[in-house]
C-alpha cells in the first residue's frame, strides 16, 4: 500500500485526479443533488427539495468567493484539508436524529466543498499540461460518476446508511491524498502582485471568460429542468434509474476522451445541443414506460456530458492566462451551478402552474435556441486565444490574422504545446528563466520541466542553439 502510495506521490498528475474524484463522488452523493442525503431525508418524512435548493446555493457561493480567498498553492492545499475534515464531520451528522443540526451540516458542507473544488485548480494547472487538461478533466468526471452509480445505487436498493458511510470512506480517501500533494507555491504573491503582463493577460481573456460563463449559465439551466421536472416523471422505475441513469454521461465522456469514435469535438457541441432537444421533445410526446426512459435519458444525459467536459476543457485552457487558477475554475463551475439552481426555482415555482411536460421542454427548446445562437459567438472569441484546442472551429481565415497576436506561427512551433510556444518566444526576447516564470504565473521548476521538454523536442541541447535554430530557419525562409 505505502509503494503505491509513493508511486502515485511521484505523478502528482494522478494523484489530483485521485483525490479530486473521491471528493466529487462524495459531492454528487450527498450536497450537490445526492441520493443518498435524499433518501436519508425523505426517510424523515421531510421535503428535501427546500434543503437541496439551499445545498446547490451554499454550493454556488463557495465556488465563487474562493479564488478571492485563495491565491496560492499552499493555501489552496490548506483549504482542501480543512474542507475534507468538515465535510467528514458534517457527513456524520447525517447518522443523528433531524434536527437543526442538520441544516447547518448542509450548509457547511456544500460551501467548503465548493472551496475545495475551486482550490483543485492549482493542481489541475501545474500537474496537467495544456494538452493533458481535456483528458484530466473527463477521467475526474468519469471516475466521480462512477463512484456516484455505485454509491447511490447502494443507499436506493439497500441502505441509506451504508450509501453514507461508503462516501465519509471516501471522504477519508481524499484527505489521505490531499496530504500527499505537493504543497509548492506557483508563485510568491506577496513579492508580486500584478505586472503590465499579468494585467495584460487578465484583459484577454475577460471577455472570452465573461461570455463563456453566460453560455454554462444559460445552458445549465436545462440540467435545473432535467432534475426537479425530468427526473421524477421516471422515479417509479427506481431500480433502473438508480443504475442507469448517468451511464449514458459517463460513455460520452469514454468515447471523447479516447476518441473511440473519429468526430470532429467542434461538430460534436452541435450534435449534444441537438440531442438535448430531442429529448426534451420526446419527453413531452412519449409515455413514462422503460423504454421512454431509456430513450430520452441516453440522448440527454450523453449531450450533458459533452457540454461538461467542453467547459471544463475550456476552463481547463484559460488556466494558462491567469496566476491564480482557484478564480477562474471557481468562477466557472460556479456558473454551471448557478445555471442548474435557477432552472430548479423555474422548475419548482413556475412550471408547476402551467404543465410540467410541456413547460419544461418548451422552455429547454427555447434555451438551446438561445446558446445555439451564442455558441458562433463563444467560438469566435476564444479562438483568438486557444488556437489548438478540440472544441473550437477553425477558421481558415481568421480576419487580421487575430490568433497570431497571441500564439505567432512558425514551422518549428508544430512540434510545442501552447504553453512551450510561449516560453520560446519569451527565451528569443531575451527573458531569463526566472522573468519568463515570473511572466507566465510558473514556478522555476515547472520552468525548467518545460525546457527539457522544448530540448527534447527541438533536439537542441542549450538556450543559445535553440535561438540560432530559430535565427537559421528565418534565413531560410527568406531566402
Amino acid at each position: 500500500m505505502n509503494l503505491l502510495i509513493e508511486k502515485l506521490q511521484a505523478d502528482q498528475r494522478k494523484l489530483s485526479i485521485i483525490c479530486f474524484s473521491l471528493f466529487s463522488g462524495w459531492l454528487l452523493t450527498i450536497p450537490f443533488e445526492g441520493q443518498v442525503l435524499y433518501t436519508i431525508i425523505s426517510n424523515t418524512q421531510i421535503s428535501g427539495t427546500i434543503y437541496n435548493t439551499i445545498a446547490v446555493f451554499a454550493h454556488f457561493i463557495g465556488l465563487f468567493v474562493s479564488g478571492f480567498l485563495i491565491r496560492r498553492q499552499i493555501s489552496a492545499k490548506v483549504t482542501m484539508i480543512t474542507s475534507t475534515i468538515v465535510c467528514i464531520s458534517g457527513s456524520l451528522i447525517f447518522f443523528l436524529p433531524f434536527s437543526i443540526l442538520w441544516g447547518i451540516s448542509i450548509i457547511s458542507v456544500s460551501f467548503f466543498a465548493g472551496l475545495f473544488v475551486a482550490s483543485w485548480g492549482f493542481y489541475f494547472k501545474t500537474y496537467s499540461e495544456p494538452d493533458q487538461r481535456i483528458k484530466t478533466a473527463a477521467d475526474v468526471l468519469i471516475y466521480s460518476n462512477i463512484i456516484m452509480i455505485f454509491t447511490n445505487a447502494v443507499a436506493i436498493n439497500i441502505s441509506p446508511f451504508i450509501g453514507l458511510t461508503i462516501t465519509i470512506i471516501l471522504l477519508f480517501g481524499a484527505l489521505i491524498t490531499v496530504f500527499k500533494l505537493e504543497s509548492v507555491p506557483i508563485q510568491d504573491n506577496s513579492k508580486k502582485i500584478y505586472t503590465d503582463t499579468q494585467f495584460s493577460n487578465i484583459c484577454t481573456i475577460l471577455k472570452p471568460f465573461i461570455f463563456l460563463c453566460l453560455f454554462i449559465l444559460v445552458i445549465t439551466i436545462n440540467s435545473g429542468l432535467m432534475y426537479q421536472v425530468v427526473n421524477p416523471a421516471f422515479a417509479h422505475h427506481e431500480l433502473l434509474v438508480s443504475f442507469y441513469w448517468a451511464v449514458p454521461y459517463i460513455l460520452a465522456l469514454v468515447i471523447i476522451r479516447n476518441q473511440t469514435i473519429r468526430i470532429d469535438s467542434a461538430f460534436l457541441l452541435y450534435v449534444a445541443l441537438t440531442m438535448i432537444g430531442f429529448s426534451y421533445i420526446l419527453f413531452m410526446l412519449l409515455d413514462r414506460s422503460v423504454v421512454s426512459y431509456l430513450i430520452i435519458d441516453t440522448l440527454m444525459l450523453g449531450a450533458f456530458g459533452v457540454c461538461d467536459l467542453f467547459w471544463w476543457s475550456i476552463i481547463g485552457a484559460l488556466l494558462d492566462y491567469v496566476g491564480n487558477p482557484a478564480k477562474i475554475l471557481g468562477i466557472g463551475l460556479s456558473m454551471n451551478v448557478l445555471g442548474i439552481l435557477i432552472g430548479e426555482i423555474i422548475a419548482t415555482t413556475v412550471i408547476p402552474d402551467i404543465n410540467a411536460n410541456y413547460g419544461g421542454s418548451i422552455l429547454a427548446l427555447i434555451i438551446i435556441f438561445s446558446v445555439i445562437i451564442m455558441l458562433p459567438v463563444l467560438n469566435a472569441l476564444l479562438t483568438k486565444l486557444l488556437k489548438k484546442h478540440a472544441f473550437l472551429v477553425k477558421f481558415a481565415n481568421v480576419e487580421g490574422n487575430k490568433q497570431d497576436k497571441v500564439l505567432p506561427d512558425h514551422r518549428l512551433y508544430k512540434q510545442l504545446t501552447e504553453r512551450e510556444i510561449s516560453i520560446v518566444e519569451l527565451l528569443r526576447k531575451g527573458y531569463t528563466y526566472k522573468a519568463i516564470a515570473e511572466n507566465l504565473f510558473i514556478s522555476e521548476n515547472t520552468m525548467k520541466y518545460h525546457i527539457k521538454n522544448i530540448y527534447q523536442k527541438l533536439n537542441v541541447n542549450s538556450k543559445m542553439e535553440l535561438i540560432k535554430m530559430f535565427v537559421e530557419d528565418n534565413k531560410s525562409k527568406e531566402s
